[in-house]
């Protein structure tokens, strides 16, 4: 069987270069929005929960100058193709890449994944609920839409690798609401969740969703994002948001 080569593709106006497999799951907008939530002055310990090949914490590491940021992804290609582009974008030295079961324990512990060791966890979880999806045939498609144990076990264990005070950035479907509130609860404070539309009018399609661990700020509903204007492009700022020349003001002051 021949080789499927990667295929190598522009993130932020150029500023990143992404070696992406051409078939399943492909990084793209969910990953640049969920990294755009990421404050420029962000430093210390990061974790990129489900890195796949690294969109979303290159381009946070593109954003804050003072992160450190950790890999975690189950796919050992995707793995793989997460450390060369660490390497291929010049971040090596503050950057790794690293295969880890998140949603077990012990597999997290093996992968050297302290629990309460991170100051800043994004994730973009698998979208679909086992119990409720038609899973893929193609085994690291399944991995990437389908979560084992659904939302609420992909964000106990995000969560158990943030220390206190922590910053846990997320960006999931908007119909999914309800289980995102029922699993932070009890276990992060402060949610912010920021509604993402397709086009003015229409319903929401993504949540952005901040919160800090231990915090008792009440929730709050931030005005929303409009990805496409009445011509089917980007709006502004969704245009200058995927140019990296813009950020999403998401986290708790």
């Amino acid at each position: 069987m021949a080789q499927i080569s990667p295929r190598l593709d522009a993130f932020l106006g150029g500023r990143l270069t992404l070696r992406q497999l051409p078939s399943g799951h492909r990084a793209g907008t969910d990953a640049v929005l969920l990294a755009a939530c990421v404050p420029p002055n962000a430093k210390g310990l990061g974790v990129d929960v489900g890195a796949g090949v690294g969109a979303a914490g290159l381009s946070a590491l593109a954003r804050a100058e003072g992160l450190d940021m950790t890999f975690a992804e189950i796919d050992p290609a995707l793995t793989a193709l997460c450390a060369e582009n660490i390497a291929a974008n010049g971040f090596a030295a503050r950057a790794r890449a690293i295969e880890a079961d998140v949603l077990r324990a012990s597999s997290r512990r093996a992968a050297g994944l302290a629990d309460g060791a991170f100051d800043l966890v994004l994730t973009n979880p698998p979208f679909f609920d086992p119990a409720a999806a038609r899973v893929s045939p193609d085994a690291a498609r399944a991995r990437a839409h389908v979560a084992q144990g659904g939302l609420e076990a992909w964000m106990r264990a995000a969560l158990a690798l943030l220390r206190p005070g922590g910053t846990f950035l997320m960006i999931h479907r908007a119909d999914a609401l309800a289980e995102i509130l029922a699993s932070a609860k009890g276990r992060i404070g402060g949610l912010r969740l920021l509604p993402v539309h397709a086009k003015a009018g229409e319903p929401a399609v993504r949540l952005l969703v901040s919160g800090k661990k231990g915090s008792r700020a009440p929730l709050a509903l931030l005005p929303p994002l409009v990805l496409h204007g009445p011509g089917g492009g980007f709006s502004p700022e969704a245009e200058a948001i995927h140019r990296g020349e813009a950020g999403i003001a998401a986290t708790e002051p």
